[in-house]
């Protein structure tokens, strides 16, 4: 958490990571652009960024795209906002609405996380249901294979759908897969509106991936769920749902159980 502060410390910094607010999956030459600064200025306040876990990196293609990561706002918000008095700590509060806030210009969520585990822990807690049902609420019915088709449960809800497939799947390394319908039975669970319920079964379909790298001795977990289309109805709800999930997962590892707010499923 010290990284985290030494890294917000810094004016410059704090401008890179207002840039990537704005407009989030940006490349080092975009960054150096919207900034006017030197593309070695620009690298070394990335790696800061990047060692304090406030900036994760995607590779599409030959392009590195930097995007916020919200996980260690979240966490400082738990350690900090939470036991303290609101507004003497309003700024960092601001900023941790930021960094959750979907840009509009960039339909995609992306996070990392890491985790005190095992790459074949983390594997099992993404696909062992006895772990999904703890801290998702959720479990699915599939053989994990790439192409084969996954029926996502709810407790009595059950969403099935020939579109419901595996993508991606390198047991311990990297989990790919289409995100569930959403069926009338889903939507009243999850007392959506009409108005909601229509604009989600409008929307195409999108896609979550998990990748998974040893670090240390620990583990570090990247989510990028994308495939959205400008103003996604979804997107604003996943963006909302996969922080508290992915912290409750991290949490179960960790210490065998769940944050207690987590109620609902991402999405």
């Amino acid at each position: 958490m010290d990284e985290v502060f030494k890294a917000l410390a810094d004016a410059s910094r704090r401008r890179l990571l207002d840039s990537l607010n704005a407009h989030d999956g940006q490349t080092l030459r975009e960054l150096c652009k919207g900034l006017d600064m030197a593309r070695q200025s620009v690298s070394k306040h990335l790696a800061v960024l990047e060692g304090a876990n406030l900036v994760t990196t995607v590779w599409s293609g030959r392009e590195k795209l930097h995007y916020l990561n919200p996980e260690p706002i979240n966490a400082i918000s738990e350690r900090w906002i939470n036991q303290y008095h609101r507004e003497r700590v309003h700024a960092l509060a601001d900023l941790k609405r930021a960094l959750e806030e979907s840009p509009m210009d960039k339909p995609e969520f992306v996070y990392t996380t890491y985790i005190n585990t095992t790459p074949e822990k983390l594997w099992q807690a993404l696909t062992d249901p006895a772990f999904t049902r703890r801290y998702w609420h959720v479990t699915f019915d599939t053989d994990w294979k790439v192409g084969s088709t996954m029926t996502w449960n709810m407790g009595d809800v059950s969403m099935a759908d020939p579109a419901q497939v595996i993508l991606e799947s390198e047991p311990c390394r990297r989990l790919s897969f289409t995100w569930h319908t959403v069926t009338p039975e889903f939507a009243k669970a999850v007392e959506l509106s009409d108005e909601a319920a229509g604009k989600l079964r409008d929307e195409t379909r999108s896609k979550v991936t998990f990748d998974i790298e040893p670090y240390g001795e620990m583990v570090k977990l990247t989510v990028v769920h994308d495939g959205f289309e400008p103003g996604s109805t979804m997107l604003e709800m996943v963006g909302q749902g996969w922080p508290e999930l992915l912290s409750s997962l991290k949490t179960l590892l960790e210490t065998g159980e769940t944050l207690p707010e987590a109620k609902e499923p991402a999405g």
